[in-house]
């Protein structure tokens, strides 16, 4: 499977493979407010945003890693980043995150959802994993709705050296 032609498509959003062309938004809008409850940290420089697309693409290539830009379907808006990580092993984990703009529109939940959906098509695993900070719980509510459950609880130092409180949730593949 190339996963550098992957596009996902779902009534509201397009789900494309990262590129270059995204990096003045993703720069713009991944911001600390957005990171509060992420283990990355703002960029400081867009060659920082450079990297982290680049790194995405080795990824991409190595079939590790699926990271996406999430775009509005009818207008091509920049919504946000998605990914599956760890995605050649029994438990992959989902990462998202939308500008601020986007949020509270249930994007997110749309994305994950399609993003699950592809996975119990393409890939080999048990389930997907999906840790969240226990104060977030806007996404907190994305797992729940896919029956989710709380599996392990741990503190982890983030790149911005704050504490996040996680919580992982083990989300089943749904036999298809």
């Amino acid at each position: 499977m190339n996963l550098l032609q992957i596009e996902i498509i779902t009534n509201r959003l397009v789900l494309k493979v990262i590129d270059m062309q995204y990096k003045t938004e993703i720069f713009r809008e991944f911001t600390a407010e957005i990171t509060t409850y992420m283990y990355p940290r703002a960029a400081n420089e867009i060659s920082d945003t450079e990297a982290f697309i680049q790194n995405s693409l080795a990824g991409l290539r190595e079939g590790c890693n699926l990271q996406l830009v999430i775009l509005k379907k009818n207008t091509k808006e920049f919504l946000g980043c998605t990914g599956i990580h760890r995605m050649n092993t029994k438990m992959p984990e989902f990462g998202i995150w939308l500008k601020k703009s986007a949020q509270g529109n249930h994007y997110g939940f749309e994305t994950i959802a399609a993003l699950k959906k592809w996975g119990e098509e393409n890939l080999d695993c048990e389930g997907f994993v999906y840790p969240v900070d226990r104060d977030n719980y806007p996404s907190r509510r994305i797992p729940e709705r896919l029956g989710g459950k709380i599996v392990k609880e741990y503190n982890k130092e983030n790149l911005s050296l704050n504490i996040l409180h996680l919580v992982e949730y083990w989300i089943p593949k749904q036999d298809i």
